[in-house]
């Protein structure tokens, strides 16, 4: 159960960075910072639950990992962030990074 609660919480620490941008815009600064504390909390519970079990270390690269790989993957497909082959292939080295972690463990 402890990696259902790591990979909820890595999911939930897309919404925070989601809920900051959403922040810039003046219409809706007040429900963006809402949705970013709503996330960041949420986020940080799922990570508390997960690491009872799973090594910090561990558990703290494996949740910033889902976090960076999706942000950039909402930041492209919804906020026209750059995209080009040495920014996928980071976020690639990310996801492998991630893998070889769980395989480790």
């Amino acid at each position: 159960m402890s990696w259902v609660y790591l990979i909820l919480a890595g999911l939930f620490e897309i919404g925070w960075p989601v809920g900051l941008k959403m922040a810039q815009e003046p219409q809706s600064r007040w429900a963006g910072i809402a949705i970013a504390v709503g996330f960041m909390g949420a986020s940080g519970f799922l990570l508390w639950l997960a690491q009872r079990h799973i090594p910090i270390g561990t558990a703290y690269a494996v949740w910033t990992g889902i976090g960076a790989a999706g942000t950039f993957a909402v930041g492209v497909v919804y906020y026209g962030d750059p995209a080009s082959f040495f920014r996928y292939l980071g976020v690639v080295l990310i996801i492998a990074g991630v893998v070889s972690l769980k395989i480790a463990h």
